[in-house]
Formats: C-alpha cells, structure tokens, sequence
C-alpha cells in the first residue's frame, strides 16, 4: 500500500489496528506512527498529498449529489465524504432518514469521485480530527461551517446543476413518500 491508501484506511478504520499493521510489509509500517493503541500515517507522509473533505445526507442520490462530488475531487487528492448520522439528519431535517447511515456510507463509498465515504462523528470536531482536512467544500446549497486552522473552505457554488432535477426534497415530494 502507498501513503494514500494507507491514510484512507486509517480514516475508514479510526486508526490501523495492530493485528492489520503486523501483516504489512515493513516498509508500509515505516510510513507509520502508533498513537493510543492504533497506528496512523505520519504527518510528514500526509503532508505530501492534500486531502478534501465534504459530507451531506445522500439519502436519495441524485445528479446533484454526483456533479459536486465531481468539484469537490477536483479539490484534493483525495476525496472524503462524510455522511451524517441518523441523528444528526433528525436534528436538521425534522424528520428520520429513509435510509440508515451505514447504508448511505455505502452507496456514496461507490461513487466514482469518492475515495472513502464514513460515517460522521457526533462532534464535527471529531470529524476534522480524523479527517485531517486540507480543504472543505461545502455544496451549493449547503451553509459553511468554522473551520479549524489550517483548513480552508471551498463554496462550490459553480457546479451546474438544474434544481428541478438534483433536489432531494423535490424527488421524495414527487415520489410520493
């Protein structure tokens, strides 16, 4: 594995258990350093690509979804995507997400933009911490955050995209549900 993939599954994991960092060869473990039980690429690996990050519901998919993920690539690379949790879509929306998260997480994981998709922590903060973002985009319909230091924010405002077709909330009102 290279630094890139050894980050994303880093990411996907929380941290490369033990148990998976023994049966790398000991030239993958070099680009490693242990923290709390776990090991994570070094800062001076992740130094060497940039890392966008961008997130949203992706309870119903939908071109809208594709052509930001699309810009939001063109960012970084790599691109990671968080969903949000179920919770998180309650407290924002009002109402339960048709789709679990973890089942979100999967089908946006296989998006062609898309180099990990994870689940969000409760805390956006503990989001940042395992991301370690270079850059946030936020969709253009999506009001941006603070952001910790050292982490700039992209307003993707220019992605092209007829509203009539790319609104979830339009789609689950036609679709009757």
């Amino acid at each position: 594995m290279n630094a890139k993939e050894l980050y994303l599954l880093s990411v996907k994991e929380r941290g490369i258990s033990e148990s998976a960092a023994a049966k790398l060869s000991r030239g993958e473990r070099m680009l490693l350093e242990a923290r709390d039980g776990k090991y994570y690429l070094k800062a001076s690996e992740r130094a060497k690509f940039s890392v966008a990050l961008t997130g949203g519901v992706f309870d119903v998919l939908h071109i809208g979804h594709v052509l930001t993920l699309q810009k939001a690539r063109e960012l970084g690379d790599v691109l990671v995507v968080v969903v949000a949790t179920n919770e998180t879509v309650e407290k924002r929306k009002g109402k339960k997400p048709m789709h679990d998260a973890e089942y979100r997480r999967a089908m946006v994981n296989e998006l062609k933009p898309v180099d990990a998709a994870i689940v969000g922590e409760a805390d956006w903060m503990a989001t940042f911490a395992r991301v370690k973002p270079d850059v946030v985009a936020f969709g253009y319909d999506q009001k941006p955050i603070p952001l910790p230091d050292g982490c700039r924010s992209a307003h993707l405002e220019n992605v092209k995209v007829d509203p009539a077709l790319a609104k979830t909330s339009r789609i689950i009102r036609e679709l009757g549900i």
